[in-house]
Formats: C-alpha cells, structure tokens, sequence
C-alpha cells in the first residue's frame, strides 16, 4: 500500500446511517469521545451513499462515514481509524463487513475477532488490521 501525500489531518467527520440504528450511533458516539467532530446524516437508503463512496458489495456494513478522503464502512475500530489517518495509505477506505459481534458499536467482548479490510481505488480487498487473537 503506498501512501497520499501528507495533508491536514481533519478530525472532521460524517456519519451516513439508517434512522433507526441503534449500533451505528454508538459507534459515532465513540468517534465523538476519541475526538473526532461526528456529522450524522440519517438516511433511508444508504445504496447511493456505499456507490459513490466506492464500497463493494461484499464489503457493505450498516453504516458509512467519510473523513480526509476515505470511507469507513461498518464498525471500523478506533484503532484502524487513528493508523489509517496517521499512515494514510493509496486506498478507498476502510471496512468491516457485517455486524461481528464485539466490534466497536456492537457491544463489549474482549474475546471478538474480526478482520478489518483496505478497499483499493479499483475494489480490490485486502487485510488491513486482525482484530482479537488468532
């Protein structure tokens, strides 16, 4: 993975997420507590929100957020959030397929694993991050 240019590192983020979602709001009140300004768009129908922020998908969670560029997809935790801005890597953006169970929004559990995924400019998937122990 190569890395972007450095710029200004935004703390500035939005949150597009179904009304009625209770695990995507604490995940956004967990960003707010690390810092980060939280701009929640409710919406309805996030399919034109994931298409134009490039997430495949098989990559989809229940919610996107955008920040400095990049799309987190899912309940991408604090950790990868904080190396993604720091190492700001040639991708998309960041995504946790689904709702695993312990990650960040979808309640505690010190023994949840889940793989946290980079998305290319083109769609293509790797690991960015392993979550838990293998």
């Amino acid at each position: 993975m190569a890395s972007q240019p450095a710029f200004a590192d935004s703390k500035d983020m939005t949150v597009w997420k179904s009304p009625w979602c209770g695990c995507c709001e604490a995940w956004s009140e967990a960003m707010q507590a690390a810092g980060y300004t939280v701009r929640i768009e409710n919406r309805e129908d996030l399919a034109p929100i994931k298409a134009k922020a490039g997430v495949p998908a098989d990559m989809e969670g229940c919610h996107t957020a955008m920040i400095d560029g990049y799309f987190l997809e899912g309940h991408v935790p604090l950790s990868s959030v904080q190396r993604l801005l720091s190492e700001r890597p040639a991708i998309a953006g960041l995504a946790v397929p689904g709702m695993p169970s312990g990650s960040l929004g979808m309640g505690e559990d010190p023994a949840a694993r889940y793989d946290v995924h980079y998305v290319n400019g083109n769609g293509g998937t790797g690991i960015f991050e392993q979550v838990g122990a293998r």
